[in-house]
């Protein structure tokens, strides 16, 4: 989701509260055989990355954690991954080759610990759009020494996922492409040797941009000794694919939406997940969300998941809100999803 609408998302929140497999999960997220043929699906809960405009911010009136509660009742709905949008700024203050800020660090430790205890996957996902204090990142030394000191905390947890960055935009491709090798790199020196990563690419990682902005080029030639790099792309439904409206432009907009990026990892021998989608609680948007997920298990060697943008405790009335259990999407959407999950 673009970085503006989730500073108002924040605001209005203020105002009110002052290889895919067929998966068999394990503990408490399911004993039976997962329904879709995704190794992945899942939610977004955001909270710790409210507030980015005052850093680093108080805990409870500028940022909060998602509510376990929630993390139960979605894993008990099929959901066996969350990501976990942070603040780069929050965690290592001050420059990148900094040290962590252990009390906002406790708070992820802690989510991250929970969620892997039930078995699901945690995305840590730095939700800063490819910079750092506003500033894009230019630094891909500093960048790696940032990744480097985080994942060094998380190396003996394999459910964890490590997300390069949010939604890298308006930057140079060749940047953006050497800032993921530098956290590849950096993950990997840590000793984080057997977790995913997933990397994003410029034009806010659209999945329907990945080709046509160039991002795609500079991306596919990434390496990594571990094998276990998958492509995060976003991709929202309404007219400009900003994730702002209820209304989607058709019942097939989001296979067409796919439709190059699919070719694109198939050419490549590349695997993806669409790391955020989402859509209005109403039949256009209801018919065009299943049909992409149902074009997207077609294509099953190439997706391995998606999630749902977004859940968190502080998002209120939100238009795609997945937080039990009174959300709009949670009560208005999820049902229709449950044969993709």
């Amino acid at each position: 989701m673009r970085f503006i609408e989730l500073l108002l998302g924040a605001a209005a929140v203020t105002s009110v509260f002052a290889a895919p497999t067929t998966d068999v999960a394990t503990t408490s997220v399911s004993k039976q055989r997962r329904k879709s043929k995704f190794q992945f699906t899942g939610v977004n809960e955001s909270g710790a990355e409210f507030g980015n405009k005052n850093l680093p911010g108080l805990l409870g009136k500028d940022y909060t954690w998602p509510v376990k509660s929630t993390i139960d009742t979605l894993t008990g709905k099929g959901f066996n991954i969350f990501r976990i949008p942070i603040m780069m700024e929050r965690v290592i203050p001050t420059q990148m080759t900094g040290t962590i800020n252990a009390t906002y660090f406790q708070g992820l430790t802690d989510l991250v610990t929970y969620v892997t205890g039930k078995g699901a996957y945690a995305i840590i996902d730095p939700h800063n759009f490819g910079r750092y204090y506003d500033k894009v990142i230019t630094d891909t030394a500093g960048f790696k020494a940032w990744w480097q000191t985080v994942a060094a905390h998380f190396k003996d947890n394999t459910k964890v996922i490590f997300d390069t960055n949010n939604e890298y935009h308006d930057m140079d491709n060749t940047l953006v492409a050497q800032l993921n090798q530098a956290a590849i790199d950096g993950i990997r020196a840590a000793g984080a040797t057997s977790q995913y990563i997933f990397v994003e690419g410029n034009s806010w990682s659209g999945a329907w941009t990945w080709v046509s902005s160039g991002t795609a080029t500079g991306m596919a030639a990434l390496t990594d000794p571990s094998n276990k790099i998958v492509y995060e792309m976003h991709q929202y439904l309404d007219s400009d694919g900003s994730g702002t409206a209820t209304a989607c432009v058709s019942s097939t907009i989001g296979r067409e939406r796919l439709a190059a990026a699919t070719a694109w990892l198939k050419a490549n021998k590349k695997l993806g997940i669409i790391g955020e989608t989402a859509g209005g609680a109403n039949a256009q948007c209801i018919s065009a969300l299943t049909d992409m997920l149902s074009f997207m298990q077609d294509n099953s060697d190439v997706w391995s998941g998606w999630l749902w943008w977004g859940g968190g405790p502080w998002w209120g009335d939100y238009i795609y809100g997945m937080e039990p259990p009174s959300g709009t999407a949670y009560t208005g959407v999820l049902p229709s999803l449950v044969p993709y999950i």
